[in-house]
């Protein structure tokens, strides 16, 4: 069976409601999916799996929070190639760069050999019901992507 893993970061539990609407979204695809925050997860785990989401809230002027930068960091060196990966996360746009966090860690993905499989979702805050719809969407985008790859 194909798997997916959601890692995310997240504060005030914004980004944690899009993670939850991921993971339901790649379930009813009828795949096997981990989901873990970023401090309870180890990157290394990432190459146990077809699929990779990884979400993220953004700090200050665009930054990654403190969160997620061990995991972020264990990356380095890891080879995603053939992986299909997504990215996403809440942000504020009053800041010069919104949801700069989600930009990085996708930039990141990609030069690790990852396929990015869909437009980075983000979200001003806390998802509307809408928004968590996109967020399922996404959940299953990757899901049947792994599905057929797999």
């Amino acid at each position: 069976m194909s798997k997916v893993i959601v890692v995310y970061a997240s504060m005030t539990g914004n980004t944690e409601e899009m993670a939850e609407a991921i993971v339901a979204g790649a379930q009813e695809a009828g795949v096997e999916v981990v989901s873990k925050e970023a401090f309870d997860a180890n990157a290394a785990d990432l190459l146990e799996y077809d699929g990779i989401i990884i979400g993220a809230y953004t700090w200050g002027d665009g930054e990654l929070p403190d969160e997620i930068l061990d995991f972020y960091e264990e990356l380095e060196g890891l080879d995603l190639s053939g992986r299909k990966a997504a990215v996403f996360g809440s942000g504020d746009s009053s800041y010069p760069v919104f949801c700069g966090a989600v930009d990085t860690i996708e930039a990141k993905l990609r030069e690790l050999g990852a396929e990015i499989v869909s437009e980075s979702l983000k979200v001003e805050y806390n998802p509307s019901d809408a928004e968590k719809e996109q967020c399922k969407n996404l959940g299953k985008q990757v899901a049947g992507l792994v599905t057929v790859a797999g």
